[in-house]
C-alpha cells in the first residue's frame, strides 16, 4: 500500500527539497549556454556522452536526479527505466512527441512527463542537405578535393545528377512533407505525393500530385519519406516497394529508421535500384562504426542531424527551462503524461 502513496506524494506534493536536474545527450556542450539554467533552484548537471544502451548505465547515472531533460529519443525511457529511478519526479522530452517514453508507465508511476515547442523547418532543410548531396555526391566529392591524391588521380570523381525537370516523391505529406514538397517545386521538380490518408484536395493546395502507393515508388527519381512511425508504418517500406525504384533513383530518410525494412534496403541498393539511400536515422543509434549499413555502397550517412540546429536547440531549452519552473510553481506546463 506504500507505493500508491508515492505515487500521490510525486505528483500533487509541490517540490520544496533540494533538486537536481539531469540533461542529457548534450553531445555539442551547448546545453547550459542556450537557457537560463541559473534561474532554477537546482543543481543542472550536463551529460555529453551518451550513457549506453543498457538500464544498468544509465539507471546508475540517473539515480540521484529528480529532474531529467531527455533529448528527442537519444535516451530511451522504458517501463522498466523508469522504475529504477525512484528519484524521478519529472521528465522534460524536447519536443511535443517522443516514441522513445513510456507514458503510460511514467504516469502509473507518478512522474510528470513535459514537452516543449520546436521548429519544423530544421528537418525539411537537412532533408534537402541530404538530397544534394547525394545528387551531387558530395559524400565522394567533399573527400576528393580536400585529400592529397597523386598526380594522375583526377580531381573529380563522379557526375552528379540533376534535379529540375526530375521527379520528386514525398511519402507523407505533413508539415515536413509540405515543406520538403514546396522546395522541389522551387527547384522545377515534378512533385507528386502519397499517403494513407491523403486527399487530393490537400495534395492540390500543396501543388502536388496525388498518385497510388506502388506509383509514387516507380515514378520518383527521389524519394523523401515523411512518415510518423507507428505499428501501420513499421517496415511500410519493404522488398517490393523498393523493387518498383527506378535504376539510379535516390531514397532520402529523415523521420524513422523503422519505416524501411533495413535488410530490403541493402538488398536493394546491391541491385541498383534505388542507386543511393541518404539516411539520418538508424535503428540503433549512436550507429557503431562497424554497422553493416556503413559498409554498404551507396549509403550516404549523417548521425541524425534533421533537428539539431542552433534555433532548434535555443528553443528546446528554453521551452524546458519554462517547464521545470512551471512544475516546481505547481502549473505544469505542455503535460504529455
Amino acid at each position: 500500500m506504500w507505493q500508491p502513496a508515492f505515487h500521490r506524494t510525486r505528483r500533487r506534493t509541490p517540490y520544496d527539497e533540494a533538486m537536481r536536474i539531469a540533461v542529457l545527450d548534450d553531445y555539442q556542450n551547448v546545453a547550459r549556454t542556450l537557457a537560463d539554467w541559473g534561474s532554477l533552484p537546482a543543481e543542472t548537471v550536463f551529460f555529453s556522452g551518451f550513457l549506453g544502451h543498457g538500464d544498468d548505465a544509465v539507471c546508475q547515472a540517473l539515480q540521484d536526479f529528480d529532474v531529467v531533460v531527455a533529448m528527442r529519443e537519444r535516451t530511451p525511457f522504458t517501463a522498466e527505466r523508469l522504475q529504477a529511478l525512484p528519484k524521478l519526479k519529472l521528465l522534460v522530452t524536447t519536443g511535443m512527441r517522443n516514441a522513445a517514453i513510456d507514458l503510460d508507465a511514467a504516469r502509473d508511476q507518478g512522474i510528470t512527463v513535459c514537452g516543449t515547442s520546436g521548429s519544423l523547418a530544421a528537418t525539411a532543410e537537412h532533408t534537402w542537405a541530404l538530397i544534394l548531396a547525394a545528387a551531387r555526391r558530395l559524400d565522394v566529392e567533399l573527400l576528393s578535393a580536400s585529400r592529397p591524391r597523386a598526380i594522375d588521380q583526377p580531381w573529380q570523381q563522379t557526375l552528379g545528377t540533376g534535379l529540375a525537370g526530375h521527379t520528386l516523391g514525398v511519402y507523407g505529406l505533413g508539415k515536413v512533407g509540405a515543406q520538403v514538397a514546396g522546395i522541389g517545386r522551387a527547384f522545377g521538380m515534378e512533385v507528386i505525393a502519397h499517403s494513407q490518408n491523403l486527399s487530393a484536395a490537400r495534395a492540390a493546395e500543396a501543388g502536388v500530385e496525388l498518385v497510388a502507393k506502388e506509383e509514387l515508388f516507380a515514378r520518383s527519381d527521389v524519394l523523401s519519406i515523411h512518415l510518423k512511425l507507428s505499428e501501420r508504418t513499421t517496415a511500410v517500406v519493404g522488398a517490393q516497394e523498393l523493387g518498383a525504384m527506378r535504376s539510379g533513383s535516390i531514397l532520402v530518410n529523415t523521420s524513422r529508421s523503422a519505416i524501411i525494412d533495413e535488410d530490403a534496403l541493402v538488398a536493394a541498393l546491391g541491385s541498383g535500384a534505388p542507386s543511393l539511400a541518404a539516411l539520418d536515422v538508424f535503428d540503433v543509434e549512436p550507429l557503431p562504426a562497424n554497422h553493416h549499413l556503413l559498409q554498404t555502397p551507396g549509403v550516404i550517412a549523417t548521425p541524425h542531424l534533421g533537428y539539431v540546429t542552433e534555433e532548434q536547440f535555443s528553443i528546446f531549452y528554453t521551452d524546458a527551462v519554462r517547464d521545470i519552473a512551471a512544475w516546481v510553481a505547481g502549473t505544469p506546463l505542455n503535460v504529455l503524461s
